[in-house]
């Protein structure tokens, strides 16, 4: 059952109404969301491009536009290998555009996800061997792939890691020994000796942050690349990161640009799915466009969507974007058929006792374990695995609640894993299929949730009596866009209303009207 609360954040809402010339209620909203002290109100209300970071604070990222620099003087062939989600392909894109520009001899390689499956492997290494590469630079993938690295470096080659996914680490009596790979320059926000000040960008962020970096070093404006900024916009949301610090400016600025693209694929994408440009906003990238550039890599190949973003002519961008969007409407028949097998396994068996769901659906298309497992979390609150039979083995994704590390519980299981990777709140894996129970009987026996933890938490901003909604206070509220995660949209409750003429309606009776 939910647990309703109303946050109850102090500041003085008047004086900071009247200094930025808003109402005190939007005040309280911007409280509510930690926006704390002048400055802090400043960027999130008024917040450009101006103010971003420079990229060159990231470490190692005087090391890679160095090497890059120098082998575009020397014309060495360079490849980008990105991931095949909605990040990975626009940080492959970033990456491809800002290199071509500057005149090196470029290409780019994605994953196929069944076949090669996540992030750099030796595959992938041999390809570009066999082609003559020279100089490898990840894209939103990279950090956990050591021993993959070392082969490629044994085999002569340069490699350069951007990522943004947290370090691997070997923890013993409670301390840390992280993992490093040992690339010629390893970008991540996350490094520990990492000084930036924001570590919450996605991939595509970083890859932009390079692109920046080099095109100043190379004595070229790095203006002509901001309009790279829309797929950076993409891949933010995309990839659910926060909606705070410079990644509201990326997708506040990026959306602006969006509504103007020109973009061939994009143009075509957002026509395609009945988006009203002049409206487009947030929950656009993450519940119609990001869906359809993620099916590609779902379930046919994401190179489909980087082929959308590269199209130079309307007719081959109409024809992309119309297979996008199939392949997304073939991806949301398979996840409703999964959800509903994984949900009676759940009620089924012993499964709904644990405090972890471990569900192993063999016969489950691999590329959808992910969204699988978000609707289990959102269901049962509990944090959640989705397993399924791969060529080799047990691939899986999981998705996490506010209380629980995932990637830092994985870490502590590790031998039972292949390869494993992710983040706090989503993480991936594989594994032996022998190790499928014990995964689930020692991620339950580490966990140590409560049953608060356990409990999903509603946070209301405030009581809001219906005098106070007005058209003045619904237009001021778009100050607080762009919404989505760690920027909810306003929620707002009153007491002791009675309902007159409830009516439900919509495609899947899901809309609530009444007076």
């Amino acid at each position: 059952m939910e647990k309703w609360f109303i946050t109850m954040k102090k500041a003085d809402f008047g004086t900071i109404a009247e200094k930025y010339h808003i109402s005190p209620i939007t005040a309280r909203l911007i409280r509510n969301r930690d926006i704390i002290g002048d400055d802090a109100i400043d960027f999130y209300l008024n917040g450009t491009i101006a103010d971003l970071y420079d990229g060159m604070l990231m470490k190692d990222m005087d090391r890679a536009v160095e090497i890059l620099a120098e082998k575009i003087r020397e014309e060495k062939p360079v490849r980008i290998i990105g991931d095949y989600d909605i990040d990975g392909v626009n940080a492959t894109y970033i990456l491809q555009e800002g290199l071509s520009a500057l005149g090196a001899e470029a290409d780019t390689d994605i994953p196929d996800r069944i076949r090669d499956g996540y992030g750099l492997n030796r595959m992938l290494i041999d390809r570009a061997i066999r082609d003559g590469i020279d100089t490898i630079v990840t894209c939103d993938n990279g950090i956990a792939a050591s021993e993959e690295i070392a082969y490629g470096k044994e085999n002569g080659l340069t490699v350069i890691v951007t990522d943004h996914h947290e370090i691997p680490y070997i923890e013993t009596n409670g301390e840390k020994e992280y993992l490093l790979p040992m690339a010629d320059a390893v970008v991540d926000p996350h490094r520990a000796d990492c000084e930036y000040p924001f570590k919450g960008l996605c991939g595509a962020a970083v890859a932009y942050k390079l692109v920046e970096a080099l095109f100043n070093v190379m004595q070229r404006d790095p203006e002509d690349v901001d309009y790279l900024m829309e797929n950076v916009a993409i891949a933010t949301v995309g990839d659910v990161m926060d909606l705070t610090g410079e990644n509201r400016i990326f997708v506040k600025q990026g959306l602006e640009m969006l509504k103007r693209t020109k973009n061939q694929g994009l143009k075509a994408l957002i026509e395609c799915t009945g988006i009203d440009v002049e409206r487009l906003s947030a929950y656009h990238i993450g519940f119609v466009l990001g869906p359809c550039i993620n099916a590609s890599g779902r379930l046919d190949t994401a190179k489909r969507a980087l082929e959308l973003l590269n199209a130079k002519t309307r007719r081959e961008a109409v024809v992309l974007a119309e297979d996008l969007k199939a392949l997304n409407d073939s991806r949301k028949e398979m996840t409703e058929k999964g959800v509903e097998e994984a949900v009676q396994l759940i009620e089924t068996t012993s499964l709904k006792e644990d405090k972890v769901l471990v569900v192993y659906l063999p016969d489950c298309h691999e590329s959808i374990a992910g969204i699988i497992a978000g609707r289990i979390k959102e269901r049962y609150y509990r944090p959640a695995f989705v397993l399924t039979r791969a060529e080799e083995g047990v691939k899986g994704s999981g998705r996490s609640i506010e209380s629980y590390d995932m990637f830092a519980e994985l870490c502590r299981c590790r031998a039972l894993f292949t390869k494993f990777g992710g983040h706090k709140m989503a993480a991936g894996l594989s594994l032996a299929e022998e190790n499928v129970e014990r995964f689930r009987e020692t991620i339950n026996e580490l966990a140590d949730l409560s049953e608060e933890d356990l409990q999903m938490k509603v946070s209301i901003d405030m009581r809001l009596p219906f005098p106070y909604i007005t058209e003045s206070l619904i237009r001021e509220l778009d100050l607080l866009e762009p919404f989505g995660k760690g920027n909810p949209r306003p929620l707002f409750a009153e007491r002791s209303l009675r309902v007159i003429s409830p009516r439900i309606f919509g495609r899947n009776r899901n809309v609530l009207k009444c007076r």
